[in-house]
Formats: structure tokens, sequence, C-alpha cells
């Protein structure tokens, strides 16, 4: 029967996950972001190729379109499974169909906004100062190192740690901590270019003239 409601999940988290709003409000500016900077339909990208303005909606979409499912589906089930777990399970359906949305041949952004939905979801249910954090914690390292892609690897991992403490002593414990690990291993293979350029120093940094280390 669990195995039924994660896959539930799972499908409910990726339909609403193709929602591209990246793509959606390129179109509203008679651009295909798909074929600007990047190629990722993506918040970065967005606010790199259509402005701060487009970006930041963007970001909003990408938000509600994870604030809704996780919480729909919480709500319906919730508390028969542990509020996180169902969470923790929408929230990866919607990264998916975020990276891979099918109506546009699976080519979608990388998944850090999605990702930080989640986890401001996730926080809110543990301790919503824990937010605080996370924005502390990532605009540090991308002004400290100017890399986009380093702060978004390093907030993946801490979420998969966090995942990982915070769910000790809860009856479906290997389910959460492996959805915990999903996240990170889904930024990280997302990020694989980033990383690559990075070992390689040709990641580029904010503010030169070409940067791809985009979400």
């Amino acid at each position: 029967m669990i195995a039924v409601k994660i896959l539930l999940f799972l499908i409910v988290g990726y339909l609403f996950g193709n929602i591209s709003f990246a793509y959606i409000i390129g179109k509203l500016n008679h651009v295909d972001i798909r074929t600007q900077g990047s190629g990722n339909a993506g918040t970065t990208n967005a606010m790199r190729t259509l402005g701060k303005k487009a970006g930041i909606f963007t970001y909003i979409g990408d938000a509600l379109k994870t604030f809704v499912p996780t919480l729909l589906m919480a709500y319906l089930f919730a508390p028969a499974l542990p509020f996180s777990l169902v969470v923790l399970i929408t929230g990866f359906g919607v990264v998916i169909g975020h990276n891979y949305p099918f109506w546009l041949g699976f080519k979608g952004g990388k998944g850090i906004a999605v990702t930080s939905a989640v986890i401001i979801v996730y926080c809110c249910m543990v301790n919503p100062w824990l937010i605080l954090a996370y924005i502390a914690l990532f605009f540090s390292i991308v002004f400290g190192t100017r890399y986009v892609s380093v702060g978004s690897l390093i907030v993946v991992f801490v979420f998969m740690i966090q995942v990982a403490v915070c769910s000790i002593g809860q009856d479906l414990y290997p389910v959460e901590v492996f959805f915990g690990c999903m996240f990170c291993a889904s930024g990280f293979f997302a990020h694989r270019s980033n990383i690559k350029r990075l070992l390689n120093g040709t990641e580029n940094k904010i503010g030169s003239k070409k940067n791809k280390s985009e979400e």
C-alpha cells in the first residue's frame, strides 16, 4: 500500500513540475528560453536572459508549483503518513517534472529553485528559522566564491544531512533518508557539467560575460 502512495505522490508532483514558468514567461516575451543563455528552463537562466523581474516571477511560479502539490498531498494523507515523508516524495516528483518535462522534450531546469521550495516547506515543519539559515548559507557561499553552482550544491548536501537527522525515530526512516539523498543526487547530477568546470577551473563566476552555473 505504501508503494502505491509513493507512486501517487511522485506522479502528482511530476505533473505539477511540468509547469515550466521559465518557458511560459519566455514565450510571453517572445523568447524560447531553451535557445537562450545556458538553454535551461530555470530561474537563473530566465533572470540572465529576460531580466531580474522575469527571474523573480519564475522563482515565484516554481515555488508555487511546489507548495501546492506537497501541501495538498500532506493534507490528504497526513497523519496516516508522516507529513515530512509526503512532502519529500511529492517534492521530489516536482523536481523530476521540472528537470524533465515531457511536453518540452524532457529538457527543463536543474531543480534548485524547486528544491529550495521543498526545503521551505520542510523547515516550516521542523523549525522555520532554519529557512533563514539556508538563505544565509547560500548567499554567503555565492558571494564568497562567486559561484552559484557551489552554493546550490552545498545547500542540497546540507538538506540531505538535515533530513537524515530530523527523520530519526520515524517509522519510515529509511524511506525519508532515501528521498533526502535523492534530492542531493539529483542536484549533483544536474550540475555535473558545472562540477566538471569547477574541477577544471573553467567555471564562470558571477559577473563574467558568460556564466553557465545556472539553476
